[in-house]
């Protein structure tokens, strides 16, 4: 190509392709609630199988266009899907530049509650941010510093929730399950004098559900100001083994002001969908009870207890359901690939059900397979990417794996459980497109597996 030559476009989707991506893929999941789910919008979605039709309409323009972004044809906003697992490697490895995490929608959207957190923040602002949260959230320690008291945390609440079950005629539904978790939450986040703290979660749960229509609803100053200063009380106190009190000491150390407090809104908010991945895999071990029980004796046999085949089913549930189904990223320059150039401030789709779920790469895609991640590199470079990848991967993501597995463990030790209706899920038969937590009910049929083992 010569200096006067015009780069080649990259191939665009007809109006009607746009139309179906937008009302297929995006649509659903913009429905059920980026930031805050409608459990409601949920049950629908599961119920007619919507993520499944968006999953195959992407997979319809991959055989027509072939590897490449797809621009798509919106007239207001320069907008493309990623539809090749190269590509979206190379996007997350690449991350943020050309390719920020600061997406214009994503701004809009956690702006509502955490404006300068790092995941929203471009330049030296994110860098500073960025390692400020991996420094507290020791991203690259799979055992957190204080990850034995957490562990203590997740056992105390889970013998509480065994018994709580118990006054409910034997049955776990997704509210109580939710509020042992939130307790767990608070807990390990803000310090366990938050343990009961339900204002707090219900500030940020009201502020979530305006988050959800993004630059549509106008910002909630007040009750943000509020939440805040709710936040501001738990730094101060900094409770011994709470994430708050990492933050504290690690804060006092930093050369810049980072915003210490727009980071935690994030860790509350991000503990939300990985409790139910936490309630979706206990319906995956339910349905493969023989995966549950080599789980089980993995932790029994080890010292200190092994929780690799707990995390597993944890990743696989997040795999089967991701809980993000929609990454997003912006490009800060024009970018080349080998079909064309894109222009800079291109808002980059990479869905991830459709990678996750995508049975012409991926055997067996539509069935439990958590031995899959207890192999090194068991996916290959096919990019199953429950905690997103590259420079922007969750820095949470240990203390989420420590804290899922730990509870599963802990359920799976004190009690004998089984889906109800048990035809909920089947392990012979593949993986529903959506398994709503809204809507999954177990029933504890034997209380203290643990005593059965010993007596």
């Amino acid at each position: 190509m010569d200096r006067t030559s015009t780069p080649e476009a990259l191939p665009t989707a007809t109006l009607r392709e746009t139309i179906a991506i937008i009302s297929q893929v995006m649509a659903p999941n913009v429905a059920k609630g980026v930031i805050r789910r409608r459990p409601n919008v949920v049950g629908v979605v599961e119920r007619f199988g919507l993520d499944a039709k968006g999953i195959r309409q992407l997979q319809a323009l991959s055989k027509k266009y072939g590897r490449g972004p797809l621009m798509l044809n919106v007239p207001t906003k320069r907008m493309a899907v990623i539809l090749d697992p190269a590509d979206a490697n190379h996007v997350l490895a690449h991350t943020p530049e050309p390719f920020a995490t600061d997406e214009a929608l994503k701004r809009s959207a956690l702006g509502h509650f955490e404006p300068k957190m790092s995941l929203v923040s471009h330049g030296e602002a994110r860098q500073t941010r960025r390692h400020l949260n991996e420094r507290v959230l020791q991203s690259d320690c799979p055992h957190h510093l204080f990850a034995d008291a957490f562990a203590q945390v997740v056992e105390e609440e889970a013998e509480t929730l065994v018994a709580r079950t118990q006054t409910r005629f034997d049955e776990l539904d997704w509210p109580t399950f939710q509020h042992a978790w939130e307790r767990i939450v608070r807990r390990v986040v803000l310090g366990d004098s938050a343990r009961d703290d339900q204002t707090v979660t219900r500030e940020l749960a009201r502020l979530r559900k305006a988050a959800n229509w993004g630059f549509m609803r106008p910002k909630r100053k007040r009750l943000q100001q509020r939440f805040e200063q709710h936040l501001a009380f738990y730094y101060q106190q900094a409770e011994p083994h709470s994430l708050m009190a990492m933050l504290h000491h690690t804060n006092q150390e930093a050369d810049s002001a980072p915003a210490p407090l727009q980071q935690v809104p994030q860790w509350l908010f991000a503990f939300d969908p990985a409790g139910m991945a936490t309630f979706r895999a206990l319906a995956l071990l339910c349905a493969h009870p023989e995966y549950a029980a080599s789980a089980l004796d993995e932790v029994k046999d080890a010292s200190p207890p092994s929780m690799d085949r707990f995390k597993a089913s944890v990743l696989e549930a997040l795999r089967l359901w991701p809980t993000t189904p929609l990454i997003l990223r912006q490009t800060t320059q024009a970018t080349q690939w080998k079909q064309g150039e894109m222009p800079a401030n291109t808002s980059l789709l990479i869905h991830t059900p459709y990678f996750h779920r995508d049975e012409r790469y991926l055997h067996a895609a539509h069935r439990f397979l958590p031995e899959m991640w207890l192999r090194p590199d068991g996916a290959g470079r096919w990019p199953l990417v429950p905690f997103s990848a590259g420079p922007g991967v969750c820095p949470g993501r240990h203390i989420v794996l420590l804290v899922t597995s730990r509870l599963l463990a802990a359920l799976l030790r004190r009690a004998r459980w089984a889906l109800h209706p048990p035809d909920k899920l089947s392990g012979e038969a593949p993986m529903p497109g959506l398994l709503s937590p809204f809507h999954v009910r177990f029933r504890l049929e034997r209380h203290s597996v643990e005593s059965d083992a010993t007596a």
